[in-house]
């Protein structure tokens, strides 16, 4: 796992909850996305929320409530107690044609499993790698300065923006 850069404080997430989770009706690929990027995050992930006003950087574990509002991407960054640390929005549009590449490939991976065609499975597999990695470079890119994550906690977060998005 990367190390945050100097001078930032270790922290990490312990917990993530998603606005509007309570009775999803999403199809079991994406229900699956969603679980499996939780699960990941949860278990391993580097967050340290730059924006905290306090003379001593925030430490973590921290909780954090991820919702879409109004366009925007809303990360309300809470101590385990409750307490809110901080809240730092982000626009969804630069993050718009991958969402939609996102959910054409989960589209396309599912008739693919559906008709058994192996080969085409890979090849949305590989296509999906690499709109992770775009993704998760975009979500770093937006949030410097706001909130240090690295590269595979980038990845997770763009997962499940993709999956709310879905939602909306």
């Amino acid at each position: 796992m990367n190390r945050p850069p100097a001078g930032v404080a270790e922290g990490r997430l312990s917990r993530v909850v998603l606005d509007g989770e309570i009775g999803s009706t999403l199809p079991p690929a994406i229900e699956a996305d969603r679980a499996q990027a939780i699960a990941d995050l949860t278990a391993e992930n580097q967050f340290v929320p730059l924006t905290v006003k306090s003379a001593t950087p925030a430490q973590g574990p921290f909780v954090l409530h991820l919702a879409l509002r109004d366009g925007r991407l809303v990360f309300d960054i809470r101590r385990g107690n409750g307490n809110r640390l901080a809240v730092v929005g982000l626009a969804l549009g630069p993050f718009r044609r991958l969402m939609k590449d996102y959910h054409l490939l989960v589209d396309s991976h599912i008739k693919a499993l559906e008709e058994g065609r192996g080969e085409r499975i890979q090849a949305i597999d590989m296509g999906r790698r690499g709109l992770h990695d775009e993704g998760a470079a975009l979500m770093r890119e937006r949030l410097a300065g706001k909130i240090a994550i690295d590269f595979a906690t980038a990845r997770r977060l763009f997962t499940l923006v993709c999956v709310m998005h879905q939602r909306v």
